[in-house]
């Protein structure tokens, strides 16, 4: 049996330019859907991203400048709590303790229960909270006074027992006496001579007021002029390099403690340490 060739079918030319432009059609309608699609899939990408973004913002507590408010640590938050119940400040204090000993000179002051290891457990509680200049309402504000130390006014709160001010001063000879003043009235609670000085460190004292020639009100201001804040401590000491100095303890509006070691007899600052626990 003979077997005929496979013919080739042949399409019409109408028929094949009809077929192209169908396809031409198909292909646009196609990319057109393709498009749409990758547009919506986009937008919804970013909107599941927006709103992922949004569940974790708000967590983020932010000041009304938009800055992010740090939560106080417990040393921070007791600073600012006993601050906001003192009245009496450094300067004043100083003064009152010098006061009680006839030619006495200050060795020693220290806000009692604060950044101490005994501290008092139920410190008064603020009054305010501080302002954008870094003073409390109706609590402290860091001034200056004439001796350059800060002058805020802070009122009581009203809780706890009164904070107090626990000073020596000492004669000429090196005798100590401890002076306790009302943090909140100025009044003075106790005035005696230390009982417990030996000889050996009567002479120790006396030599260390002869070779200061800064007073501690002038400490103070080299110390409150390089960090604004409130004096809490202030007393005279030998460093690790056997130099005599006054250390003085600065807390800032950000509620932090700095330690300045300032030269006894120059004036100028050794040391600088920042306590921002």
């Amino acid at each position: 049996m003979r077997l005929e060739p496979r013919r080739n079918k042949t399409v019409p030319a109408r028929a094949r330019r009809l077929r192209v432009a169908g396809g031409a059609l198909c292909a646009a309608a196609l990319a057109a859907t393709l498009v749409t699609g990758c547009g919506q899939d986009s937008g919804d990408k970013t909107a599941a991203e927006t709103s992922e973004a949004a569940k974790v913002l708000p967590n983020q507590t932010t000041s009304p400048s938009g800055s992010p408010t740090a939560q106080l640590t417990e040393d921070q938050t007791e600073r600012k709590d006993l601050l906001s119940s003192v009245k009496i400040t450094f300067d004043k204090a100083a003064t009152t303790a010098v006061g009680e000993v006839s030619g006495g000179k200050l060795t020693d002051l220290d806000l009692e229960g604060l950044d101490d290891e005994d501290a008092a457990s139920g410190s008064p509680s603020p009054t305010g909270s501080p302002s954008p200049t870094g003073s409390t309402t109706g609590s402290p504000s860091p001034d200056t006074s004439p001796s350059g130390s800060p002058t805020g006014s802070p009122s009581p709160s009203g809780s706890g027992a009164a904070p107090k001010w626990v000073a020596e001063v000492a004669e000429e000879d090196g005798t100590a006496h401890n002076v306790t003043i009302d943090a909140v009235s100025g009044k003075v609670i106790d005035s005696a001579p230390d009982a417990d000085q030996t000889d050996a460190e009567k002479k120790e004292l006396a030599d260390q007021l002869s070779k200061a020639t800064q007073t501690p009100q002038q400490a103070a201001k080299v110390a409150t002029d390089k960090k604004d804040g409130w004096v809490t401590s202030i007393g005279l000491d030998e460093n690790d390099s056997q130099v005599l100095v006054w250390q003085v303890d600065v807390v800032s509006k950000d509620w932090n403690k700095t330690t300045f070691d300032v030269d006894a007899a120059k004036g100028t600052i050794t040391d600088e340490q920042v306590d921002n626990g």
